[in-house]
């Protein structure tokens, strides 16, 4: 029988795209390719018996063209302070092998590159959200204010949290630099929201 998990807390993303990105709307990226650095934190959590209270995770993503009609590369980053239990679940979990939403996701994936282990400092700040990822990324958004508040899209077919609208926010700035890329991007598209998945 597979193993039951749940998982609740925050995510942000940041891409090349003008802001808002139309890949969410399975449009083509306004730069022929889509590259995104995503990032969760955990507020809550288990696989099984395994708590992932309090943990982070990042996906670094290369979509060489419409994201719906391509396969991506992708490459995994697991909190160091997760021990080996919480290691092994998360690289399930966040490598679409337990199912979920997440599974969907990964059924986009055509490569996936090395998962690393890695110090990731999640920080939320009002409207603000950043994240360094050891000596290999670093990203900030600032969300987006229109007359009556926050700018926000629900219901788009390619949401990393789908059931909550996200808050649609700009770069401030977007660094990575591994397995080959390196991105230097700002005044780009990012989103943030809560998210929880779930096994099924």
């Amino acid at each position: 029988m597979p193993q039951s998990w749940r998982l609740k807390g925050t995510y942000f993303e940041a891409c090349n795209c003008e802001t808002a990105c139309p890949c969410v709307f399975l449009s083509p990226p306004t730069e022929g390719e889509c590259t995104v650095l995503i990032v969760w934190h955990l507020d809550e959590g288990h696989f099984g018996d395994v708590s992932l209270n309090d943990l982070n995770v990042a996906l670094a993503v290369h979509s060489p063209g419409h994201m719906a009609e391509v396969k991506w590369k992708a490459a995994l980053y697991v909190d160091e302070r997760a021990s080996a239990a919480q290691r092994e679940a998360l690289t399930k979990i966040f490598g679409g092998r337990a199912g979920g939403h997440l599974g969907r996701i990964a059924q986009h994936v055509g490569e996936v590159l090395e998962m690393r282990n890695i110090s990731i400092e999640y920080r939320t700040d009002g409207k603000q959200r950043s994240v360094r990822l050891g000596n290999v990324a670093d990203a900030t958004i600032q969300a987006i204010e229109g007359p009556a508040g926050d700018v926000a899209i629900s219901g788009h077919p390619l949401a990393i949290a789908p059931g909550f609208p996200a808050v649609v926010a700009r770069s401030e700035r977007l660094h990575y630099q591994d397995h080959g890329y390196r991105w230097e991007i700002s005044k780009r598209n990012g989103f943030y929201s809560p998210f929880e998945y779930t096994s099924g």
